[in-house]
C-alpha cells in the first residue's frame, strides 16, 4: 500500500490546483467528443453524403483547424488566454449545434469548416495556461496527466457515442457542445488568466504586445527543425484513421474488427502512460524521441506484413508504446523552445504541423497505396522512422542549448502604474510560477492534435 500511495505521491503530488482545474476540463472536454469519432458514418450513413463528398467535409474541418490555431495563438499572446479560451469555446459550442441542424452540403461544409477553426483556436491558449501554471520541474508529469485525460475521454467517448447515436445523431452534437460550455466555465472561473503581468489590471502604456512575432519564429531555425520533425511524424502517425481501415478491409477483416483493434491504443495508452514520467525522467529528451520514432516507424512498417486481427493488433501495441514516449517529451521540449511573451505563437505554429499533417496524410497515404501499392507504403513510413530518429539525435544538443538560454532569460520588467493589493489570480500564478522564466509549449493536441486526440 507504501508503495501505491508513494506512487501516487510521485504521480500526481504538488501539482497546482489550477492544473487540476484544466486536467478536469480536458477530461470532460474528451468526454464529450462524440462528434469527431462519428462525423464520416453520420455525413455517409444518416445524410447520404458520397465519401467524396465526406472526405470534403472533413477536409474542411481541418483547414478551418489550421486557420484557427495560427489566430488562437495570436490572441493568447496579445489578448489573454481567458478571453481567447473562452471566445474559442463558445464558437465551437455554437457551430457544433449549427453543424447538426444544417441540411445542405454547403451549409454542412461551412459549418464543419468553422467549427474546426473555433476548437482549434482554443487549443493555444490552453497549452499556454499548462505552462503558465506549472512549474518547469513538474511538467514531465503535468503533460503525462494531460494526455493520459485525453485519451481516457476519447477512449469512453467512443464507447458513449455509439450509444447516444440510438437515440439519434443530434443527441451527439448537443452532448458535445454541452461538455464544451462545460469545460469552458470551469477554465474561465476556476483557473482565471494566466499570462504574467494581465491579471492585475490592463496593460499600461509602454509594454505592447510583443511585435515581430512571425519574423521572430521564422528566424527561429531550431524551432522550426522541430515542428517540421513532427509534421513528418503526424504524417506516419495519422496513417491510423486512414490507410490503417483500408488496409484491413483488404485483408477481410469487417469495421468493427477495426475497431476493436485502434481501441487497443487507448487501453494501453491509459493504462500504461501514467508510468512514463517515471521511466523517462532523467533520460536525454533527444534520445527518448529518437527511439520513439523509431519505435512508431517499427510498428507501421510491419504492417505491410500484417494479415490477421491480431498481427494489426500487435503492429498498434507496438507504434502506440511509440507515441507514449513522444508525446510528454515532445510538449516538455516545446514549452522550453517558446520565448515567453510568445507562448501562444508558439504553440500555435507546432499546432499548425498536426493541422497540416492531418490534411496531408490522407492524401499522401492514398497517392502511395493506389500507385506504388500498400507494401511501399507502411516500408515508407519505417523508413521515415529511421530517418527521424536519426535527426532527432543530430538536432537534439541544439535544442537542448536553445532552451537552456530561454531557461535563464532575464524576468521581463512591467512597469507598475499604482500600488494595489495583488489579485488572488495573480497571487496564486506567483506562488507556482517558476523563479525563473521558462519557455512554451504546443500541445496537440494533440495536439490534435491531433490526434489531435
Amino acid at each position: 500500500m507504501r508503495t501505491v500511495q508513494g506512487w501516487l505521491r510521485e504521480t500526481a503530488g504538488g501539482l497546482p490546483r489550477r492544473f487540476w482545474y484544466l486536467w478536469a476540463g480536458t477530461l470532460i472536454n474528451r468526454l464529450g467528443s462524440f462528434v469527431l469519432v462519428f462525423l464520416a458514418i453520420y455525413l455517409t450513413q444518416e445524410r447520404d453524403f458520397s465519401a467524396s463528398q465526406a472526405g470534403l467535409v472533413i477536409g474542411l474541418w481541418g483547414v478551418g483547424g489550421a486557420a484557427g490555431t495560427t489566430i488562437g495563438g495570436t490572441l493568447t499572446d496579445r489578448w489573454g488566454r481567458r478571453p481567447t479560451l473562452l471566445t474559442a469555446h463558445l464558437g465551437a459550442a455554437t457551430m457544433m449545434l449549427a453543424l447538426g441542424l444544417a441540411r445542405p452540403l454547403w451549409a454542412v461544409a461551412l459549418g464543419a469548416m468553422l467549427l474546426g477553426m473555433f476548437a482549434e483556436a482554443a487549443q493555444p491558449a490552453f497549452g499556454a495556461m499548462i505552462i503558465d501554471v506549472v512549474p518547469e520541474k513538474d511538467r514531465l508529469r503535468a503533460f503525462s496527466l494531460n494526455y493520459w485525460a485525453i485519451n481516457l475521454g476519447f477512449a469512453c467517448a467512443a464507447v458513449l457515442a455509439g450509444v447516444a447515436a440510438q437515440a439519434g445523431y443530434l443527441l451527439l452534437f448537443v452532448v458535445d457542445a454541452a461538455t464544451t460550455l462545460i469545460t469552458a466555465m470551469v477554465i474561465v472561473t476556476r483557473v482565471g488568466e494566466t499570462r504574467r503581468g494581465t491579471s492585475a489590471g490592463p496593460r499600461v502604456a509602454g509594454t505592447p504586445a510583443p511585435t515581430g512575432a512571425l519574423r521572430t519564429i521564422l528566424a527561429d531555425r531550431v524551432f522550426l527543425g522541430f515542428v517540421a520533425l513532427n509534421l513528418f511524424s503526424a504524417l506516419v502517425f495519422l496513417q491510423h484513421i486512414s490507410m490503417l481501415p483500408i488496409a484491413m478491409g483488404d485483408s477481410g477483416l469487417s469495421p468493427a474488427t477495426y475497431g476493436s483493434v485502434i481501441a487497443l491504443n487507448g487501453i494501453l495508452i491509459v493504462v500504461g502512460q501514467l508510468f512514463v514520467p517515471r521511466l523517462i525522467r532523467g533520460r536525454s529528451r533527444s534520445h527518448v524521441l529518437a527511439l520513439a520514432s523509431l519505435v512508431m516507424g517499427v510498428g507501421f512498417g510491419l504492417t505491410a506484413f500484417a494479415d490477421a486481427a491480431w498481427f494489426y493488433g500487435l503492429t498498434v501495441l507496438i507504434w502506440t508504446l511509440g507515441e507514449m514516449l513522444n508525446s510528454p517529451s515532445n510538449a516538455t521540449l516545446i514549452a522550453e523552445l517558446s520565448p515567453a511573451d510568445l507562448r501562444g505563437r508558439y504553440q500555435g505554429v507546432f499546432g499548425l504541423s498536426w493541422q497540416v499533417a492531418g490534411a496531408g496524410a490522407p492524401i499522401l497515404g492514398g497517392l502511395v497505396r493506389e500507385h506504388l501499392g500498400n507494401t511501399t507504403l507502411w516500408a515508407a513510413c519505417a523508413a521515415i522512422g529511421g530517418v527521424m530518429a536519426v535527426a532527432h539525435l543530430i538536432s537534439g544538443p541544439a535544442r537542448e542549448r536553445r532552451a537552456a538560454t530561454l531557461r535563464h532569460a532575464p524576468q521581463p520588467v512591467v512597469p507598475v502604474v499604482a500600488v494595489q493589493p495583488p489579485a488572488p489570480e495573480a497571487t496564486e500564478a506567483a506562488a507556482t510560477a517558476p523563479a525563473a522564466p521558462l519557455a512554451a509549449t504546443g500541445s496537440a493536441s494533440d495536439t490534435v492534435g491531433t490526434a489531435n486526440r
